[in-house]
């Protein structure tokens, strides 16, 4: 792929390892001398330091035949611009970096596939390691409701009934979704019949009511209040 990423900050560096890594053509907009000059030095990518919003600056990068533009600035007016830019070139993928949630709405509308504020991602994902041990990873879908991925635990009694069996005597509740498990390296369809084993990492819809539930059901505590 050809691919144009507009900061080369932490996120834009790594993502940039990655990039060039698995061999894509790589060209890099960064402003900072320094860091551009040290990105050059280090990784197989065109560097062109400058400031991306310049119109011009983006058909220097070769915007016309771009597969995607990924802006990771940390000021979201410039990955705004930026996207802005890159959708009159009819650029098939704009991917940029959002820092204040209120802005998310604007790159919504533009078509752009955004990514929430790491710095916040990594603040949730920390939290919920504290209050949900048992929990091995999730993604939030709404205010209320969230994809999480759990192992049950040995002897839990989630392990000891067929998963129809526990939906009918209330083990599970009526709004959680038992929607896939991964036994080994193999990815299973959970269905009535099926019966959990420790070791399995299950993805599980909850909500803010349930989610303890399952934990307990699976054999985890919490350490929410």
């Amino acid at each position: 792929m050809y691919l144009i990423i507009v900061g080369a900050g932490k996120i834009g560096s790594n993502l940039i390892e990655m990039a060039t890594g698995d061999g894509n053509d790589v060209v890099v907009v960064e402003q900072d001398e320094e860091v551009a000059n040290e990105i050059s030095s280090t990784y197989d990518c065109l560097v062109l330091n400058a400031d991306a919003t310049d119109n011009t600056i983006l058909e220097d990068a070769g915007i016309d035949r771009a597969d995607a533009i990924i802006s990771t600035t940390n000021i979201d007016a410039v990955n705004t611009m930026v996207m802005l830019l890159a959708r009159e070139y009819d650029v098939p993928s704009l991917i940029s970096v959002v820092h204040d949630p209120a802005h998310i709405p604007i790159f919504e509308k533009i078509g752009v596939n955004i990514v929430e504020n790491p710095q916040q991602l990594i603040a949730d994902h920390l939290y919920h390691s504290v209050r949900y041990p048992g929990i091995k990873d999730f993604m939030t879908l709404s205010e209320n409701s969230e994809f999480i991925e759990i192992e049950p635990a040995d002897g839990s009694v989630i392990t000891q009934h067929p998963l129809s069996e526990a939906r009918a005597e209330g083990l599970l509740p009526e709004d959680v979704l038992v929607a896939a498990i991964k036994r080994g390296e193999d990815v299973l369809t959970p269905k009535g019949d099926t019966v959990l084993s420790s070791g399995d990492l299950v993805t599980v819809l909850v909500n803010d009511t349930s989610v303890d539930e399952v934990l307990s059901t699976f054999g985890h505590g919490s350490n929410g209040s």
